[in-house]
């Protein structure tokens, strides 16, 4: 997974690798100074800097091209990857502190690699999971249609409290939707877990999405998983904002 300015990074290195190897060797020093050192001190600023009440490791889990790491990189940075990018190798991650009821809490946030043979390694992840967020494509079907894999292998490998949420991304292409939100909504009703749709291009519902599996998980930390105060399904219905559009919701 990169972020705009590590895959700027990349992208200067594969230019000038056209040059000779001494030069080469020379531009990545430079631009490795240039930008993988503040990529370097911003994680470890929020880790050195925030003392949170509760830690909570998240993966983002599903197919390739759903979109997983523009969601990661729109909720860390605020901002969009637009154009063609690596796709994630492994595994990598961010941290991110945000405040809940005058808690703090720090998300270790994992990217993870949607191609089959990464799979065995994004197992290894599963069971210290505290939350998994699954995402598909809403324009592309097979992506939809691998969710129950998913789920079958997140019930495989994951712990049994784990938070999981089914996230229908790129809501914001209407004109190619081929998932009706009703869709997700009753896949995910099937297997008790919460849903939304989001899009990481336009920031839609995205925070929404890790703020709610912050909030729940800052409730169950503190002993209050029992009492009925907080349930996250319920949240996210209440807080989701579904797009004025008459195609998103077909």
């Amino acid at each position: 997974m990169m972020l705009a300015d590590e895959y700027q990074f990349r992208r200067t290195i594969r230019v000038e690798r056209k040059s000779s190897s001494s030069s080469e060797e020379e531009s990545f020093v430079k631009n490795r100074k240039k930008f993988a050192k503040p990529l370097l001190s911003r994680n470890t600023q929020n880790i050195k800097n925030n003392r949170c009440d509760t830690f909570a490791k998240v993966l983002i889990l599903g197919d390739s091209n759903v979109g997983k790491t523009c969601f990661l990189v729109r909720f860390h940075d605020d901002v969009y990857l637009s154009g063609n990018f690596i796709s994630t190798v492994g595994v990598d991650f961010r941290n991110k502190v945000v405040t809940v009821d005058d808690c703090k809490v720090k998300l270790q946030i994992w990217d993870t690699a949607g191609q089959e043979r990464f799979r065995s390694i994004t197992h290894a992840y599963y069971r210290d999971a505290h939350a998994l967020l699954l995402l598909y494509d809403v324009t592309n079907k097979t992506s939809f249609d691998n969710i129950r894999a998913w789920l079958t292998e997140i019930r495989e490998y994951a712990k049994d409290d784990v938070v999981i949420m089914l996230i229908g991304n790129k809501c914001d292409c209407n004109s190619e939707r081929l998932i009706r939100r009703e869709d997700g909504d009753r896949l995910a009703r099937e297997y008790n877990v919460a849903f939304m749709e989001t899009s990481a291009k336009m920031g839609l519902n995205v925070d929404l999405a890790f703020m709610s599996i912050a909030r729940e998980l800052n409730y169950r930390q503190n002993g209050n998983y029992d009492n009925n105060r907080f349930r996250v399904q319920d949240y996210v219905r209440e807080q989701t904002y579904a797009p004025s559009c008459t195609n998103c919701n077909v």
